[in-house]
């Protein structure tokens, strides 16, 4: 058989495939930990751990075992049937974050669905809002998903144009700003105020320290659900095992997803209490595969990992190192280096030729792998299992890349 270039991938996948993303040219066949190799043996540091989900690195062999134990016994039953894994994750899940119940799904967006929907619902029976009046706050530059729903809280053109009409119930305020929050949380039709702890999708924008606290403050003021978007700050990304950890607050609904399954399979799921759970009955909310037992396995299996390896302190410790490197970088394209432990984002002045785009190809031809975002912010999640020396040869790497840019 002819072995294929990596052009010749690249041009199947435009072929076949909708062209609703915009990959870096580099075709990968192979992972390990920390690691990546392309389909030609090249090995890369991988520093975006697919947006936060391979926190405990690539075919970590725990969470691998679990999955092939349990999907020689029993993968899939549908929720029409009770099977022995549910249970046993759904107590570990819970307890592992403190809460009275959990309801599980698939994706990150699927669990913002389910949090909106759970979060209405406590509006109308418990809070008394008239049905079908019921309003979420939300922030400008937001990120929560692709659905129809999720894009219409969305201040993002390339996010919600061209796909109305939009859902309604959303009020739309400044990030990292309680005065309005607190304007807005007036209307007595407010049931729930949804929140990133970082913003992750808009360039890693940290709020001001307080922010969450202050902000969880005012929810309880008004009797307002806070729920917390910790797809990507959540299991130990950000140094704590929330972001939310950060200043001692706990959310009201909780939303989990990406490396509850270590970057495996999709899992994610919605945490609360008996109050907001219970308000949603059987019929009225559910999924296939939402709670599958390989899922299940898999997910205690990642977040064992988590708490075994130490990875929210391993995070913090090192967040702290690259961001002290990367601010010592002496280049004119560096603008602003931002994060909390290791979710990190370089701010870059684009000039022509010395693009965040140039700089990612700058460094992948260095063996790392970044991604932009908004065109101007370059990323940088590598998986939590990184170990300084690993860290800080990539960190050469990524300067040399700007170097060459200079």
């Amino acid at each position: 058989m002819t072995k294929m270039t990596p052009q010749a991938y690249m041009d199947r996948e435009a072929k076949y495939g909708a062209h609703n993303y915009h990959p870096l040219p580099v075709v990968l066949e192979r992972g390990q930990g920390v690691y990546l190799w392309d389909v030609e043996g090249k090995q890369y540091y991988d520093f975006l751990s697919a947006y936060s989900a391979v926190n405990q690195g690539h075919c970590h062999p725990k969470i691998i075992k679990a999955m092939c134990d349990q999907a020689q016994k029993l993968t899939l039953t549908s929720r029409a049937f009770y099977n022995n894994v549910l249970g046993e994750f759904e107590e570990y899940v819970t307890k592992y974050f403190g809460y009275d119940k959990v309801l599980p799904m698939n994706t990150g967006a699927e669990a913002d669905e389910t949090a909106i929907k759970l979060c209405r619902r406590w509006g109308y029976r418990v809070k008394g809002i008239n049905d079908g009046e019921a309003k979420l706050i939300v922030c400008e530059n937001n990120f929560h998903g692709r659905t129809i729903t999720v894009i219409s809280m969305s201040t993002d053109p390339d996010s919600y144009g061209g796909f109305g009409p939009y859902t309604p119930g959303f009020i739309k305020i400044p990030y990292n700003d309680l005065a309005a929050l607190e304007n807005a949380l007036k209307d007595p039709k407010v049931a729930g105020f949804l929140v990133e702890p970082i913003q992750g999708e808009a360039g890693v924008y940290v709020p001001d320290e307080g922010y969450l606290k202050k902000a969880y403050d005012l929810c309880k003021k008004h009797n307002v659900l806070f729920i917390a978007d910790e797809v990507q700050t959540g299991i130990a990304r950000t140094g704590k095992m929330l972001a939310c950890d950060h200043e001692g607050v706990r959310p009201d609904i909780l939303i989990l997803g990406k490396a509850i399954s270590g970057g495996v399979m999709p899992v994610s799921c919605v945490l609360a209490d008996d109050e907001i759970m219970l308000t949603i009955k059987p019929g009225e909310h559910g999924s296939t595969f939402g709670g599958n037992p390989l899922a299940g396995k898999v997910a205690i299996a990642a977040l064992e990992v988590v708490k075994e390896e130490k990875l929210a302190e391993n995070a913090e410790r090192l967040g702290k190192i690259f961001r002290e490197e990367m601010s010592s970088i002496k280049s004119e394209m560096i603008e602003l280096v931002r994060g909390k432990g290791l979710l990190n984002a370089v701010v870059i002045r684009n000039k022509p030729g010395k693009t965040a785009w140039d700089v990612c190809l700058a460094m992948a031809e260095n063996g790392v792998l970044a991604k932009p975002t908004h065109g101007n912010i370059i990323r940088f999640a590598p998986p939590l299992v990184i170990t300084e020396e690993q860290l800080r040869d990539a960190i050469a790497r990524i300067k040399d890349a700007f170097k060459k840019l200079e």
